[in-house]
């Protein structure tokens, strides 16, 4: 699915749940994660549709290294010629996407929300298993503004990752959200704004202080990895992931 202007100049490409994003701009063209392998093909059609060119894209921002956001980077890192660019803390684990450290045990804790296996299975056939992991990824100062389309402004929100960043664009009134802030969680089925259970976040209380920096930016939309887009503002959208509190 292709959603258009979600946020100004932002377009959403969604797919078993999972988001990703084409920053739109005059200058060129950013990408904001990965989502699953078969999802490339829709980012080609956003471009087409909008009457811009692959070459026209300039880089591929992530906000972690989990393999549901790193699902075509290698090609995008391959075929486009583009950086792929992530926090330091989470240059490894772009290399090995599975590899992940989790609270909880990721395995066995979809027995006992039985609900999330139509979503996982979802992603599954879209690719999620097989994603290759990317090396040589440039490496992203926090608080600093990207000189790229956009001119995203990264800020460190570690607690589903140690190197998760959020990521803002305040002249669009806008943040990319990743996973430390999601309107649906895939281990759970859950909807409304909430973090990631602990079967795919490394530290739930971490996370939780984390959300402070979501409600900072005071962005009108919350654009996350997963779920639908939220446009009642970052600070009523933290309060409702408040009210979920860790799980």
């Amino acid at each position: 699915m292709i959603e258009f202007d979600v946020a100004p100049g932002v377009h959403r490409i969604s797919q078993a749940n999972v988001n990703c994003y084409v920053i739109e701009a005059e200058e060129g063209i950013t990408l904001i994660d990965a989502g699953l392998p078969r999802m490339w093909d829709e980012v080609m059609e956003t471009l087409k549709t909008r009457k811009r060119m692959p070459y026209e894209v300039q880089a591929l921002v992530l906000t972690h290294g989990h393999f549901d956001h790193m699902g075509f980077a290698l090609r995008a890192q391959r075929s486009l010629g583009v950086p792929v660019i992530i926090h330091h803390e989470d240059a490894w684990l772009a290399a090995h996407p599975y590899r992940y450290s989790s609270e909880r045990n990721k395995l066995l804790y979809p027995l006992t929300h039985p609900r999330s296996f139509p979503l996982l299975g979802q992603m599954a056939a879209l690719g999620a298993l097989t994603v290759k992991g990317v090396h040589g990824v440039q490496l992203m100062p926090a608080g600093v503004a990207l000189e790229i389309p956009g001119t995203p402004v990264p800020v460190h929100t570690p607690g589903h990752t140690d190197g998760h960043c959020i990521l803002h664009l305040p002249d669009r009134r806008a943040v990319f959200t990743g996973d430390a802030l999601v309107t649906l969680d895939p281990y759970t089925a859950q909807t409304g704004p909430q973090t990631v259970a602990g079967a795919a976040t490394k530290d739930t209380a971490q996370a939780m202080n984390s959300l402070d920096a979501i409600s900072l930016t005071e962005a009108d939309y919350v654009l996350p990895g997963h779920g639908e887009v939220w446009s009642d503002g970052a600070e009523s959208a933290v309060a409702e992931a408040r009210k979920v509190g860790r799980h």
